[in-house]
């Protein structure tokens, strides 16, 4: 058994972070899947709480390493 783990530009702040690659918050440009980092999700959820609107899910364990098996 094996875990992945990516490293990636956050499409916000573009700093690079490591992260989940099922799991992570992202939004898809141009049908490309791009990673979002942990202080921008929570910036824009803190934005989004005080509009009054649903904040992003961010799973646990999105910018840890998964299993294997989740890649599919």
């Amino acid at each position: 058994m094996g875990y992945a783990l990516c490293m990636g530009t956050c499409l916000i702040c573009k700093h690079t972070f490591t992260f989940n690659p099922v799991k992570v918050p992202s939004l898809r440009i141009d049908g490309t899947k791009e990673p979002i980092c942990k202080s921008c999700i929570e910036r824009a959820n803190k934005e989004k709480v005080a509009k009054g609107i649903e904040p992003f899910i961010i799973p646990d364990d999105a910018y840890t390493a998964c299993n294997e098996a989740e890649l599919g």
